[in-house]
């Protein structure tokens, strides 16, 4: 077989007229082959098909890969390549990605975004995402969760946490967690204007943030700043991530409950998400917030405790309804109580003294019982200390009530009198 160059050549003695002998021999070819290229002239080179990966290493593979994407689109060619590999694979992770883009459904082309690089311990950009989640300890019910995640600018550490709620007072917990977990805060925090941070603007087009996001932000020192209207691809550090969790944690696991969910979250953040070489930084996340981390401010001394005040009535059995979560408070409480709502703490007072103190529930309908405020029959309250504590939903247990009760209705039942 000819190369290119000497067919090119053989063509244009051809055009010039010499004769197909006399090319033969300047060639050194047989003039039946020179005669046969010349009828043939330049063809477009014919190619089979492209083998996708490397057969001799993904083969066996192949169809988990298939599944797996039939099942969820969006896994990402990173999480698959681990899976594999814990399945035994030795091959590249190119070979993955050139297959996963061959089977994957197609997608339209995304547009190009600005970066916005900052310095050390500068800033951080806060959001939630919405997820929905079938837990396995309640197979019927699918829920939404969101996901609260905290990105720092420079290092792109990340943390985050499942809840289910983005109310104020979660807002202000995941804030505390995050602060404590970097064992810092940065200068300030971009936000999206989620209504728990912005509530409006003023007449001259002034951001107005939450009071008691302002509280928190004197607090830890920081400085809230929303995202222009129109303009949230500028927070663009942390809603990545939310795509990276789905694509790389969420889609494929199976979670008992809210509790494992958090577990299984925690781990992956410690084992791939903040050890891996970033796609953008090319810097390992964790190195590079070592680096960072001596430039966040220090922690205050005291934790954040400002508190909402509100009033509340005592049901019959002796439960405050918090938020649609219901906690418990002694017997002989007095009907009306003071409730104090922390970030992560619920305090009651009767006549200005704390009477229960409870952590706060996720969720709704959930119930929370300190057995020390039940006295039972004697009268006498229980030990704090060896109080056992209940959470469960409204209808799980029934409520505990004094013996003398009971004896009581039985009492006016047996004359025939009403309780």
């Amino acid at each position: 077989m000819v190369r290119l160059g000497e067919l090119m050549m053989i063509l244009e003695l051809h055009r010039q007229g010499v004769p197909i002998t006399a090319i033969a021999r300047r060639t050194g070819r047989d003039p039946k082959t020179i005669r046969k290229y010349i009828e043939r002239g330049i063809e477009a080179p014919v190619y089979g098909p492209r083998s996708v990966g490397r057969p001799s290493k993904l083969a066996p593979y192949l169809d988990y890969l298939r599944e797996r994407i039939a099942a969820f689109p969006d896994l990402s060619a990173v999480r698959l390549t681990r899976e594999i590999r814990e399945m035994g694979y030795e091959g590249a992770y190119t070979a993955v990605k050139r297959f996963l883009a061959a089977i994957r459904p197609d997608q339209q082309p995304r547009p190009f975004e600005v970066r916005f690089e900052t310095p050390a311990g500068v800033q951080a950009q806060v959001d939630f995402a919405r997820f929905v989640v079938t837990f396995d300890d309640e197979p019927a019910t699918s829920r939404i969760v969101w996901l609260f995640s905290l990105v720092l600018g420079h290092s792109r550490f990340l943390f985050a946490r499942y809840v289910l709620h983005q109310d104020l007072q979660t807002l202000l917990r995941c804030h505390i967690q995050a602060f404590e977990a970097l064992d810092g805060v940065p200068i300030e925090i971009l936000y999206d204007r989620m209504k728990t941070a912005v509530t409006g603007e003023d007449d001259q087009g002034h951001i107005i943030y939450n009071r008691s996001l302002l509280a928190l932000a004197r607090h830890y020192r920081f400085q809230p700043r929303a995202c222009r209207p129109y303009r949230a691809k500028t927070k663009g550090k942390v809603e990545r991530p939310f795509s990276y969790i789905r694509q790389d944690f969420f889609l494929g696991r199976r979670f008992r409950n809210l509790e494992d969910l958090n577990a299984q979250l925690i781990e992956w953040l410690d084992t791939v998400a903040n050890v891996r070489v970033h796609g953008t930084t090319q810097r390992i996340v964790a190195e590079a917030f070592a680096d960072e981390q001596p430039e966040l401010q220090r922690l205050p001394e005291h934790r954040f405790d400002a508190v909402l005040k509100l009033e509340r009535r005592v049901s019959h059995d002796g439960f405050v309804a918090i938020g649609g979560n219901y906690y418990s408070v002694p017997d002989r409480t007095r009907r009306v109580v003071e409730v104090q709502q922390l970030p992560d703490l619920i305090r009651i007072l009767d006549l200005g003294t704390v009477v229960a103190e409870h952590p706060v529930l996720e969720g709704r309908k959930q119930y929370r019982i300190d057995r020390s405020h039940r006295t039972g029959g004697s009268g006498k309250r229980r030990p704090h200390g060896s109080a056992a504590m209940t959470i469960g939903r409204i209808g799980d247990h029934v409520p505990l009530r004094s013996l003398d009760i009971y004896q009581a209705i039985g009492a006016q039942l047996a004359t025939g009198g009403r309780p």
